[in-house]
């Protein structure tokens, strides 16, 4: 055994002897703290529970933590460098080094040393990590530690999925998608370091998981939804801001209890694939369904040619309609419709309905501009051209200003070039092509003469009443 004893005597009791010192003790410390850190989330992840999919947890596990692991190795070495030419320059190096022997004082208070500062360090990495990782959960981190998320983030705090984990949408479970997700974060780091990020943040997302594993994990379009009643209030550009309403009857459907398919939602659920040659997927010259027995069905426009034009192939799903479903802009027209009707801004004001829109549509510098300019304008607007409204109305007009304000910043962010129609929204046909990207009567069958996409409003909805004053139905139905 004179080996082993030349290596316990010429290595081992060196390193022990030279690593005595609170450097390398304290680098042994992080070492073993940052190690059984790593070993408590490997273990989490194989046994896959309750482990977390947020992308950036690929950051921690896979950066930060050995990055504290190898520091932590790489002061055990430096701290008995410095210990043992401190001692060479006082000629202090000891012709034999101590033996190992938990007796010494020396050597056990090393060890006790280390243990405590292990157990330390252990707790303070562990709790840190496992806090980071919450947050990093959290929508907040997604959207306001993230400053370029910040116009996405504003429309999901006022959306009806507020309420879902941006995670939820954005990464989901598997390995599949943590490898995706960590790519993709990574790929976003880096853009935002260097300052060459997408302004706007493109859409659609085409990294997007399919609709089954998001949209339906809570919403079933199969089931039979019958119809929604809707009624949609606007406010003209006269004196008195005059109140129209518009009622539709919305078609929904989906599959009743005898399992036909019916409306919207019904005609939609059967294998449909179309090509859009744009990125924003608004321009669709090629559909193609396919029934259950097998039988296909192309519609095509003169523009898509013979074949299966160039551009992304896809099956449709939720997306493709609800395509801002948490993450929506509307019109400036939209937006002081809903602001009014909800008394926001007041009806009641003369001309505010005028004034206000040419407010919103207005440009400016920046957001903050916008809330100093737009209260600012509209009370100098009353004050020249109609000062006895503000002396009659002037808390009401004050506080119009504040919520056109509040309007434009929930819209408009001119930091990322977001103004009003950056982000289309498929649902209907209004103010976007939405479904007459496919429903525009130039989706032809090229077999069948006669047979295309249909085009006829009843077949997703009725019109009950259109920019009426007051529509007849309301007082019919108890709503007048």
């Amino acid at each position: 055994m004179p080996s082993f004893k030349n290596f316990r005597e010429g290595w081992v009791r060196p390193a022990l002897f030279f690593g005595n010192n609170p450097l390398s003790l304290i680098g042994g410390a992080l070492t073993t703290a940052a190690g059984l850190t790593l070993v408590g989330f490997w273990i989490v992840d194989i046994l896959g529970r309750g482990g977390s999919t947020n992308p950036y947890l690929g950051i921690l596990v896979d950066l930060l933590l050995p990055g504290v692991f190898v520091f932590g190795l790489l002061l055990i070495p430096v701290g008995m460098w410095l210990r043992r030419r401190r001692l060479r320059i006082k000629g202090q190096l000891p012709e034999a080094y101590p033996q190992i022997n938990l007796a010494d004082p020396i050597f056990r208070r090393g060890i006790e040393f280390v243990l405590a500062a292990t157990f330390v360090n252990f707790i303070l990495v562990g709790t840190a990590s496992f806090r980071g990782v919450a947050y990093m959960d959290s929508p907040n981190f997604c959207g306001a530690a993230c400053h370029v998320m910040y116009p996405e983030y504003t429309a999901y705090k006022i959306g009806p999925h507020s309420h879902v984990p941006c995670t939820e949408c954005h990464v989901g479970s598997g390995i599949n998608s943590y490898i995706r997700a960590k790519a993709n974060g990574t790929k976003q780091l880096i853009e935002v370091a260097f300052h060459h990020y997408p302004t706007p943040i493109g859409s659609p997302v085409e990294s997007l998981r399919p609709a089954r594993d998001i949209c339906e994990s809570c919403h079933t379009p199969a089931k039979f939804a019958g119809d929604k009643f809707i009624v949609k209030t606007s406010y003209g550009d006269d004196e008195h801001n005059s109140r129209t309403q518009s009622i539709v009857l919305l078609h929904i459907g989906g599959r009743d209890t005898l399992g036909n398919l019916t409306g919207i939602h019904g005609v939609h659920l059967g294998h449909i694939e179309y090509v859009a040659t744009d990125k924003e997927r608004s321009t669709i010259p090629w559909v193609m369904r396919r029934t259950p027995d097998g039988k296909e069905t192309v519609y095509a426009t003169s523009a898509a040619g013979s074949g299966v034009p160039q551009g992304e192939r896809r099956t449709m799903d939720c997306i493709d309609c609800h395509n801002r479903a948490a993450h929506a802009f509307v019109t400036p027209e939209e937006a002081l419709n809903n602001a009014m009707y909800a008394g926001a801004v007041s009806p009641q004001i003369p001309w505010i309905h005028k004034e206000g829109m040419e407010l919103l549509k207005a440009s400016y510098a920046s957001e903050d501009e916008a809330r100093q300019k737009i209260p600012a304008q509209l009370e100098a607007f009353y004050r020249s051209s109609h000062p006895e409204v503000l002396a009659s109305q002037s808390a009401l007009v004050k506080t119009a200003g504040q919520q056109l304000a509040v309007v434009y910043s929930q819209n408009v962010f001119p930091f990322m070039k977001v103004t009003w129609g950056t982000h289309p929204n498929n649902i209907g046909h209004m103010n976007y092509p939405g479904c007459f990207r496919c429903h525009d009567g130039d989706h032809v069958n090229k077999a069948k003469a006669g047979d295309s996409i249909p085009n006829d409003c009843s077949t997703c909805h009725n019109l009950l009443a259109v920019d009426e004053p007051n529509p007849k139905i309301l007082s019919e139905i108890g709503m007048q």
